[in-house]
């Protein structure tokens, strides 16, 4: 089994980003949109980006982004990772020629597996609450939306917490889980504590699923 991959997004200081590392985050998520609480400069985003470990990536979240704003979020911090998060096309996402992501906003008639088709070129399609405007919203989605054969990684997004995550990883069954608000005191300001148990619950899920595939494989249905 593979384990649930682990996101911190909306990161602004350096604290919490060793937070995130050494709580066992696989990445950190810098909102590159300037109407975000969460905002940094590509140059503030270089200087934490060079906090992390190799295998901890850098996510550069992007909202209806300009070719040029792209280019110096990259000079900024090449290795990162984009997360598009605004209305932008299978053609600009494949444009910086780097590895995305592709947030949908999920709401009542949203065609997901339609969404994530026109992105196949997507390293996975980022799961997030429909809410007026752009970027998170905090707010947690019906899951039930979402279909069992999404044909690309999903990565589960929208108001997760340590409290809610356990249930989130083990009814989606996602490859990656991303949260903000959710390990936050105020926006863009994490707690140490809440990153901790927030992974924590995730290896607590990931441990509860391993259990119950080894229960199926040693008792299977005849």
């Amino acid at each position: 089994m593979n384990r649930t991959r682990i996101k911190i997004c909306g990161l602004t200081r350096e604290e919490d980003v060793d937070a995130a590392v050494q709580a066992g985050a696989d990445a950190i998520g810098l909102v590159m949109y300037e109407r975000s609480p969460r905002h940094v400069t590509p140059e503030r985003a270089r200087a934490l980006a060079r906090r992390l470990p190799a295998f901890v990536t850098p996510v550069c979240l992007l909202v209806n982004a300009s070719a040029d704003h792209i280019a110096r979020v990259l000079d900024a911090v090449p290795n990162a990772t984009l997360q598009f998060h605004g209305d932008e096309t299978p053609e600009a996402c494949d444009a910086p020629a780097r590895p995305y992501l592709r947030a949908a906003r999920i709401g009542p008639g949203f065609d997901l597996l339609d969404f994530a088709a026109r992105f196949p070129a997507a390293q996975a399609i980022l799961l997030d609450a429909f809410v007026d405007g752009y970027g998170g919203g905090g707010k947690v989605f019906d899951w039930s939306l979402i279909p069992a054969d999404v044909p690309a990684p999903v990565v589960l997004s929208g108001g997760l917490s340590p409290a809610n995550v356990i249930d989130g990883v083990l009814r989606i069954r996602p490859s990656a889980v991303d949260v903000s608000s959710g390990v936050e005191v105020s926006k863009g300001i994490k707690d140490a504590e809440l990153i901790r148990r927030f992974c924590d619950a995730v290896r607590q899920a990931d441990a509860q699923m391993a259990q119950q595939a080894a229960a199926a494989a040693h008792h299977p249905e005849h």
